[in-house]
């Protein structure tokens, strides 16, 4: 069984060295492991830190370095050059915990054998050691990444272990020469063929860094607003049965957000829902007061 890890790096090399030597510390659990490393542009010793690992021979070490175009870019061309039978990611700035690789293995073959699944999800915990938002409800029952938020409200980051196999059908979808678009929504289109399986397990650690894209989420609406907007447009057309009414608000809010930020006319044409249609017709002219405010 072999264990594609991928990392998008940005002048992240002072990170870098925590990464390696997790992923050196979990080899004891003789689990086959790559590490694709795409560099998206970086002007610091990014290339250098990674030579010295390759150059330790412990285990395969892939380099790329691209022109800069985003991490979601940067995790496409990972996905092509791995080799894996499983994928995860872990971004420069996360480590995985000791027993990241023993809790990944013991639980593949439930992924691997079961053709109606994509992805195994794990929990992450922040450098405090608290955890990452909430555990999983339903522990070990499939379910889709769409559900797991918009209906049963399970927030935090956490970590998929894909099958490779199905990974490599999907790529993140960028819009108009934009360099980010939201994870969610890649696994949103997964979620409609295959089902993930939600595991009580921490495999992977790290918080939210200054310069990340999540600290500075105003900047990042603003830098990738047709990403986004097609991410809410996709979710609205879904009839979003079971979906909690506080998500519900909080996707035709940003919607309008986003379609505000792209110029886009009002249209709730392709709703599905009819609820959708009445919030999205009250909440439009509010909405597009507080879109000029942001």
């Amino acid at each position: 069984m072999k264990l594609s890890v991928l990392t998008a790096t940005y002048n992240r090399a002072k990170y870098l060295p925590k990464l390696y030597e997790s992923i050196k510390n979990n080899l004891e659990y003789n689990l086959n492991v790559e590490w694709i490393i795409v560099d998206d542009g970086s002007t610091d010793e990014t290339k250098d830190y990674v030579q010295n690992f390759i150059n330790e021979n412990l285990f395969t070490i892939k380099y790329l370095f691209q022109k800069n175009s985003g991490k979601m870019s940067a995790i496409n061309e990972a996905v092509k050059l791995s080799s894996g039978d499983l994928i995860v990611d872990c971004d420069s700035d996360d480590f995985f915990t000791d027993d990241s690789f023993k809790i990944i293995q013991e639980h593949a073959p439930r992924l691997l054998q079961n053709e109606n699944l994509y992805s195994l999800v794990f929990l992450k915990k922040e450098n405090d050691g608290t955890l990452s938002g909430k555990e999983f409800k339903n522990e070990n029952i499939p379910t889709t990444m769409f559900d797991l938020y918009f209906k049963e409200d399970i927030q935090g980051e956490k970590i998929l272990v894909f099958n490779s196999k199905i990974r490599k059908e999907y790529f993140h979808e960028l819009e108009k020469e934009e360099k980010f678009v939201t994870e969610a929504r890649m696994y949103h289109k997964m979620d409609e063929k295959y089902k993930i399986l939600p595991i009580n397990k921490v495999i992977e650690q790290g918080s939210y860094i200054e310069d990340g894209y999540t600290k500075n989420i105003n900047k990042t609406f603003k830098e990738a607003p047709f990403g986004y907007y097609m991410y809410f447009k996709e979710i609205l057309e879904k009839d979003m049965k079971g979906v909690l009414f506080n998500k519900r608000l909080y996707v035709i809010k940003h919607f309008i957000l986003f379609g505000y930020l792209t110029n886009s006319k009002f249209n709730d044409n392709f709703m599905k829902s009819k609820l959708n249609k009445f919030l999205y017709t009250v909440l439009y002219l509010p909405g597009i007061y507080k879109s000029k405010k942001f």
